[in-house]
């Protein structure tokens, strides 16, 4: 449990950053607040994209198993894996208790298993190494295991980016083909570039206490070097291509359907 010390101290960090939190989409902290922050929205929506587009680029769209398949994954990544993120170091200095934040964890993970088992019996036991892994990689990756060897971009862009996909991709198709290679690959790629820009900008609201200098253009304008300024171009970036990478499978998803 955090003590009152510790929670005065977040708040008063929390107000010295320009953005308002650890992360552009953090809204003020407290109550129902700090939940919608724990899903880290924009980037949940983004990984469950994969699963859209895994399933739409499948031979066959099952659109029961597609509903599934994104339960699960919510379930596992936006709730599970998010909560075990804020347990390791409180990135998004939530008031969350640690027990809710246990339980939370427990309750997603479970749910996806669940979920996963069902499958099992009406698809094919083939999804028990989906499970397998999906169980260990949320741990590995969240709770930093064997000294963090897992929380790598490799592991970020395999595990949040390949992996949803190539799931969504064999539920729905039992079976993979040459566009299963391509979109893992554009997957794994997306996400390597949501890691790199993401990186910079935890770095700099997490770490940087005061950006200071100046730009000098060639027409002789000047500029202040700010947060705000070192900050913009990263976070639009990460806000577009969210959008970018929604609408393309959402478009690909509707193409099969009609």
């Amino acid at each position: 449990m955090r003590t009152e010390a510790h929670t005065r101290g977040a708040e008063a960090e929390a107000r010295l950053r320009p953005y308002g939190g650890r992360a552009f989409y953090a809204l003020a902290p407290g109550q129902w607040r700090d939940y919608v922050t724990l899903l880290h929205p924009p980037y949940t929506i983004w990984h469950l994209s994969y699963v859209v587009l895994g399933a739409a680029l499948a031979p066959t769209v099952r659109y029961d198993r597609l509903g599934a398949t994104l339960l699960a994954f919510f379930l596992a990544m936006a709730i599970a894996a998010h909560a075990l993120d804020e347990l390791r170091d409180r990135p998004l200095r939530t008031r969350i208790s640690d027990r809710v934040l246990y339980v939370l964890a427990a309750l997603g993970l479970t749910g996806a298993v669940s979920l996963g088992i069902l499958g099992v019996f009406l698809a094919s036991t083939w999804l028990i190494p989906f499970m397998v892994f999906g169980l260990f990689i949320v741990p590995a990756y969240n709770l930093g295991w064997l000294d963090g060897r897992f929380h790598s971009d490799f592991w970020f862009a395999s595990a949040w980016g390949v992996f949803p996909f190539l799931t969504a991709y064999w539920i729905s198709a039992e079976t993979f083909a040459a566009s299963a290679a391509a979109g893992a690959v554009a997957c794994f790629a997306l996400s390597l570039a949501q890691r790199v820009l993401s990186r910079r900008v935890r770095v700099i609201r997490r770490e940087v206490r005061e950006l200071e200098g100046m730009i000098t253009y060639a027409d002789g304008r000047s500029e202040a070097i700010t947060k705000e300024l070192a900050l913009s171009a990263d976070e639009q970036a990460l806000v577009l291509l969210t959008f970018c990478t929604v609408a393309v499978s959402v478009s690909v998803l509707l193409l099969r359907i009609f």
